[in-house]
């Protein structure tokens, strides 16, 4: 029977405050509830699939519906930081993320709560990698069992929302104060669209959660100077460690009574635990979050069948609720733990053994089964559900447990089925042209190069071949083929996380013609520095024969030279032989297009909306070239595919400084016609013009003298920022008489740069 939703919404609405339907998915409703509680501060970093919490709220942002200042932070440890610095402040702090972001803050995570600092964060679960897999599963959140967080766990959109109210009145509480994690499904939650309410008036979200307690110290009180995560000796830590865990087993009645409260409000209840047809069951299963939902489906059909079936999932895993699940517990005969993520070696995973010792304490001799499931985002369907049904009412009819822990869904490899090399490996002669001349001008130190007629080095292999999944029009590929067009023999490459990583090596396939090494965004510099020493070790002990050695480069963009800033600055200043080569498209495209610190000012990104109460990116991009150069490497250089003689004779330097000196930084202003709003064909008509107006120079620094290669002005074809902007959608704003002003600021810093770059060209000591 149809529902009427009309009717459904007036009965609510007549004992209740006010509530929308509507049809959301869990990050919007993570970020109405954040926008309607109205926090201070949010510090963020994009990672899939929680990036689009911090884009709806920078959305809302723009129209003036919430007062949360975001912060885009370099990486997830720089947002922690900046959450636990706000939170230490006095702040209602906020944030999300998933996955390897998680990981990466998650130095910082028990500080946040041993320090007592009350937050609330979401985690979009993600499968941890390597190897790299973006879709849900629960080892990110497993992770976090030992921070110290009290954790909540949303199985719908609609828990999600209800969920963040509640947890920063359980953070606040008097008896806890310490930041909470909302845990829910990556993709399975965080986008899928569901039936979800939400109050209309934002009151009464905050005269529920109530005014921000003051009962404890923070960090801008001038009448109240404090010390704020003190040095500690034993037996100081061992009391507040203590302190601290006491906290957390109070959360559990606090959580129950805020539950109780938030039920009175809203009409909807979040027990400790979700029980399913448990009152008689005697098989059960036990899920984590929205796969508990396809479970209910199944105990139904097994009831009408006379099997007195049942499902458990918690609302709350920290504290972890051993009084609850020994009652719940109390008839079943067997039950089947299913658990998205593992304890490699533990014979079960985390949840498996906390259920085991909850039963062991309460003598209950119900068999437990443990399986691994879902992994990686993979689908659990009814079928699936009776199979795990099926494993207990088998344990029960024999007695025993056939296998108490096993994977569930994993498939056997067949030989036959196994990738086949596609193509023959090119190297040595094959990527040797002997076209490119490259000497040492010994009177000036620098290196002069001799490049044949673009048609000529047609015939040189690419290093990736056809195939990748890129977007139409996009400029990766072709501003990478013209740089390796100018390096001869064979390279190892490591790329980065981002969207030339992700179209080239969909499993099993590669679009790598040679070696290729992937690591983290903020890991590349460091990772390719352990290379190219094991390399340059190995050939000295004699333990491997190369003819020629390699060129090494690391090729990093889609905002890496944030994150990966650090890393990288340590490699040039210890001065590996290598290329450290980015793709810059102005933004973190291979997560939708969020803000980078490359993103120019004024431009529009889904982290830098365009409305009525902001335009665009509010501060200027850095120069990566000029940080880098300032470690003092050999050579720095900018080009791009719309100048390929220019940059073919920067590449063939970056390759002869790389074997021969040290460290090489280049980066290549590439076209993303999809998330820069362009026609895809006139990528690099929009790069070249990017050049001509000044914005992307084209120089290189060589041995710290700066030499500008193409002179706009000195060629009559300098054009104002005007023309460039006005070639893309994303930039379109800026030409209206509003954005003036912004667009002045633009011109004249482009204008400042730029005279500053001549001056140093003309004096070697600059």
């Amino acid at each position: 029977m149809a529902i009427d939703y009309e009717k459904e919404k007036a009965a609510l609405n007549q004992s209740k405050p006010a509530q929308k339907l509507v049809f959301e998915s869990g990050n919007e409703m993570a970020a109405m509830a954040a926008a309607q509680i109205n926090y201070h501060i949010m510090g963020y970093f994009p990672i899939t699939p929680s990036t689009e919490v911090a884009q709806f709220l920078d959305a809302m942002k723009a129209k003036g519906q919430h007062d949360i200042v975001l912060i885009p932070t370099d990486g997830e440890h720089g947002s922690a930081g900046s959450c636990y610095g706000a939170a230490a402040a006095g702040a209602r702090v906020f944030n999300a993320t998933s996955a390897n972001g998680f990981l990466y803050m998650l130095e910082q995570l028990p500080v946040q709560s041993g320090t007592r600092f009350p937050m609330v964060m979401n985690l979009a679960t993600r499968a941890i990698s390597g190897p790299l897999d973006i879709r849900g599963d629960h080892s990110d959140l497993y992770y976090g069992f030992n921070i110290g967080w009290p954790i909540l766990l949303a199985r719908t959109p609609q828990a999600v929302y209800d969920m963040n109210i509640m947890a920063l009145k359980l953070a606040e509480h008097h008896d806890v104060r310490l930041p909470v994690l909302v845990a829910y499904d990556g993709f399975f939650t965080s986008h899928q669209k569901r039936r979800v309410q939400y109050f209309e008036d934002r009151k009464v979200v905050q005269d529920f959660v109530g005014p921000q307690p003051k009962n404890y110290n923070f960090a801008l009180d001038p009448a109240n100077p404090i010390t704020v995560g003190p040095y500690m000796n034993d037996p100081d830590l061992i009391n507040n460690n203590y302190q601290q865990s006491e906290a957390m087993y109070r959360a559990y009645d606090v959580f129950k009574q805020i539950s109780k409260e938030y039920y009175e409000l809203s009409g909807r209840e979040y027990p400790i635990l979700d029980l399913y047809q448990m009152e008689d069951a005697e098989v059960a299963v036990f899920l984590i979050n929205s796969a508990s939902e396809t479970a209910k489906d199944v105990v139904d059909k097994l009831r009408a069948k006379g099997i007195k079936a049942g499902v458990i999932s918690p609302n709350i895993i920290r504290p972890f609720p051993v009084k609850e699940i020994q009652e719940a517990l109390k008839n079943v005969k067997a039950l089947v733990v299913g658990e998205r993520a593992d304890s490699y070696g533990g014979h079960g995973a985390n949840i498996t053994h906390e259920i085991k010792s909850a039963l062991q304490s309460d003598r209950n001799p119900a068999m437990v089964i443990s399986r691994v499931f879902g992994v990686g985002g993979k689908d659990f369907y009814s079928d699936d559900a009776e199979n795990f049904f099926q494993l207990g009412l088998d344990a029960i009819e024999k007695g025993y447990i056939e296998k108490a822990f096993d994977y569930y869904g994993h498939t056997p490899g067949k030989a036959e089925l196994s990738p086949k090399r596609v193509l023959e490996p090119l190297y040595g002669d094959a990527y040797k042209t002997g076209l490119i001349k490259v000497t040492k001008n010994e009177e000036t130190g620098k290196l002069d190069v001799k490049i044949p007629p673009l048609r000529s080095l047609t015939g040189k292999p690419k290093r990736i071949a056809p195939g990748h999944g890129a977007c139409p029009g996009c400029g990766i590929f072709p501003g990478l083929e013209m740089f390796f067009k100018g390096i001869e023999g064979d390279i190892v490459v490591l790329f980065q996380t981002g969207c030339a990583m992700v179209v080239t090596t969909g499993y099993p396939y590669s679009s790598h013609k040679q070696t290729y090494i992937h690591n983290l965004f903020q890991n590349g510099g460091a990772t390719l520095s352990g290379v190219v020493e094991a390399f340059h070790e190995l050939k000295r002990r004699g333990e491997i024969e190369v003819q020629d050695d390699f060129t090494f480069v690391m090729v990093t963009g889609d905002g890496g030279m944030d994150i990966g800033m650090g890393p990288a600055i340590g490699a040039a200043l210890r001065n590996h032989k290598m290329i450290i080569l980015e793709y810059d498209n102005e933004g973190y495209m291979n997560t939708g297009s969020q803000l980078s610190y490359s993103t120019p000012l004024g431009h529009m990104t889904t982290t830098s909306n365009v409305g009525k109460y902001q335009g665009g990116k509010a501060f200027h991009h850095k120069d990566t070239v000029q940080i880098m150069a300032s470690t003092n490497i050999s050579y720095a250089f900018t080009g791009t595919e719309a100048y390929p003689q220019d940059l073919l004779k920067k590449a063939a330097k970056a390759q002869w400084y790389a074997q021969n000196v040290g460290t090489v930084y280049g980066k290549i202003l590439i076209a993303c016609p999809l998330n820069w709003k362009s026609p895809d064909e006139l990528g690099e008509s929009i790069v070249g013009t990017a050049v001509n107006t000044c914005f992307f120079p084209l120089y290189e620094i060589e041995n710290g003298v700066t030499n500008i290669t193409y002179d706009p002005e000195e060629k009559g074809k300098r054009v104002d920022v005007y023309e460039w902007v006005n070639s893309m959608g994303k930039t379109k704003h800026l030409t209206k008489p509003e954005y003036a002003d912004m667009l002045d600021t633009f011109r004249q810093e482009v204008e400042r740069r730029w005279r500053k770059l001549k001056e140093k060209h003309l004096n070697p000591y600059l």
